[in-house]
């Protein structure tokens, strides 16, 4: 099965470097506040959609509120969820599986993807190649990345959403293709021999080769590649490859948390509103393809049509998937060679 982005709506209708986790308080003494966890690239998403949240919620309800917001790589961030080391209101994560992994803890409720719409997610994206200004090495899909001399910039699956991802879009190229198992982990293990080091982040990725300039390629959420290339002033360019997978980073209230902190209406509020026209307009705006097929069409011209690939092609589902090849012994651990971070 292939997805096409202009029927993506119908299957579920500047640079900042610093520390892995940020987080800040947007709205000051507030009457309430929730904490967001969410995935390192949405630091600039939710600093244009908090603002707008919190000016709605005071004018329907006339309480005051702030969100904190943190950010990190997508599975790293789960962890801390899980372990209790961030005590999160919602979770705004890359993969249904790192949520998945929180639900499995008993802190999330078992029905998280049916109380949302969408199945609980408010924007999709997939994996593309950012290059230099007139791509010298004519990178345009997924065997030139393993070419001689080619230096692949792309984020450690161990930590970050992004690198797993693009673990899991190169893997079913392969598999698009007719190969079997056997040459998909090959061609895996040597994307991962022309990675110079693995990220811990996607943006951390995203700073080491666009301001620092190392490497050749970096394999990015479409969201981050555009923000490369807006930024660059034309120093870059994204390539798409012939086909990727569909990416469905999802949202959820941290049940065990909200009753804890009594914030259960306004972090319910605060999601449903994700999917709001004027949220799903901003999301848009920042690179993410808007779950709601009307606002995506209107962003035709910035979203090109892809054909993408949804999980059930290389694994049952998403939690099938981190089993096969992110669990202990799975894929990765068979080809992963630890690299500096450059973090």
């Amino acid at each position: 099965m292939r997805i096409s982005w202009l029927n993506a709506g119908a299957v579920t209708a500047c640079v900042i470097a610093g520390a892995l986790i940020t987080i800040k308080n947007v709205h000051g003494q507030a009457a309430h506040q929730i904490l967001n966890v969410s995935y390192d690239p949405t630091r600039e998403l939710y600093q244009r959609l908090n603002p707008v949240f919190a000016a709605r919620y005071e004018k329907e309800t006339g309480e005051t509120v702030a969100i904190r917001q943190s950010h990190g790589g997508s599975s790293y961030q789960a962890r801390l969820v899980a372990t209790g080391e961030q005590a999160a209101d919602v979770v705004t994560l890359g993969l249904p599986s790192d949520i998945e992994g929180i639900e499995k803890r008993g802190l999330i409720g078992k029905d998280w993807r049916t109380r949302l719409p969408d199945d609980a997610q408010p924007y999709h994206s997939t994996i593309v190649f950012v290059v230099r200004k007139g791509n010298p090495l004519h990178i345009l899909d997924w065997p030139d990345l393993v070419r001689p001399k080619v230096e692949v910039i792309v984020p450690d699956p161990k930590t970050s959403g992004n690198g797993k991802l693009a673990a899991l879009a190169a893997w079913g190229y392969v598999v698009d293709r007719g190969g079997d198992e056997n040459e998909a982990r090959s061609f895996l293990k040597s994307l991962y021999e022309h990675a110079p080091f693995l990220p811990a982040a996607a943006r951390v990725a995203g700073v080491a080769f666009a301001i620092e300039k190392k490497g050749d390629v970096n394999v990015a959420w479409e969201n981050e590649a555009l923000r490369e290339v807006d930024e660059s002033k034309g120093a870059l360019e994204i390539v798409y490859p012939s086909i990727s997978i569909f990416a469905e980073p999802a949202v959820a209230w941290v049940d065990a948390n909200v009753e804890k902190h009594k914030s259960a209406e306004l972090a319910e509020a605060y999601l449903r509103f994700l999917f709001t026209d004027e949220a799903q307009e901003i999301i848009a705006a920042e690179g993410y393809r808007p779950s709601n097929p009307t606002v995506l069409a209107r962003h035709a011209q910035r979203f090109p049509e892809l054909i993408l690939f949804p999980i059930t092609v290389i694994a049952r589902d998403w939690s099938d998937a981190q089993q096969k090849f992110f669990a202990e012994n799975g894929v990765i651990d068979t080809i992963y060679v630890p690299k500096p971070r450059n973090d």
